[in-house]
């Protein structure tokens, strides 16, 4: 219980960070509109690295069932029933963490028109919808994301949170551009159903025509960055 208490905090704070930057950047009459892609993804990368800090030391702050994915798969002793307890802390937490967004920035819904920028608040969606294209970017991404997480060690190594931090920054400015590098199923389909469920003044649709596409690409992509680190470096794996 003490790590599906963590990994859903850990998660709330990650979204409360993090799509709160998206909020501030896209909804209309708030002081940080406009202020850009560097804002967000610096925004996403602090929001990763206080997360981390907040709970790697309870749950080793997956916070990401991609990564959990990732350590099942090259981990025997974590074991389904320990990946199913991080799986359904990290949803629910990523779904209070949109809520308390959407509470947080309760005037600003109204006066945004554009629907679709209150979407990506809560979550993803591709600048050229094409949906092989779409699927390679986020497995390339989390990929990236897994298999340098591993290599620093983990999020219980000493500096990692804001080591990883960094990465999702660098993530964020080099391959976040073709789909908004979701890289964390959690992430982006808890928000997705905190929008389709919140009485949000002026919402559209929650576009569930893409969302399989950043649950499935990062889940592919961080199977494949564990089993990659462990191919390679057969005597490190990941602290959980």
């Amino acid at each position: 219980m003490n790590n599906f208490l963590a990994e859903l905090i850990g998660t709330a704070i990650l979204i409360i960070l993090g799509d709160g930057v998206v909020a501030g950047v896209l909804l209309a009459r708030s002081k940080a509109q406009n202020s850009g892609w560097i804002v967000i993804t610096m925004g996403w990368g602090i929001a990763v690295a206080v997360a981390v800090y907040a709970v790697a030391s309870i749950s080793g702050a997956h916070i990401n069932p991609a990564v959990t994915l990732a350590v099942l798969v090259t981990n025997a002793d974590f074991g389904l029933n320990n990946a199913l307890l991080y799986w359904a802390g990290q949803f629910v937490g990523a779904f209070i963490g949109a809520v308390i967004v959407w509470l947080h920035y309760l005037p600003h819904w109204g006066v945004t028109e554009d629907p679709g920028l209150k979407l990506a608040v809560f979550s993803t969606g591709p600048a050229i919808r094409n949906t092989t294209a779409n699927l390679i970017s986020e497995v390339i991404g989390t990929f990236v994301l897994v298999f340098a997480v591993f290599a620093i060690g983990g999020p219980s190594a000493p500096i990692a949170p804001l080591v990883i931090g960094f990465l999702v920054v660098g993530i964020g400015l080099s391959l976040g551009g073709p789909t908004g590098y979701a890289i964390n199923p959690a992430r982006d389909l808890g928000p997705r159903i905190a929008h389709a469920l919140l009485p949000i003044a002026g919402k559209g649709s929650s576009d569930w025509e893409y969302s399989w596409i950043p649950v499935v690409g990062p889940l592919i992509g961080g199977a494949l960055g564990g089993l990659a680190y462990q191919l390679l470096f057969t005597n490190t794996l990941m602290a959980t």
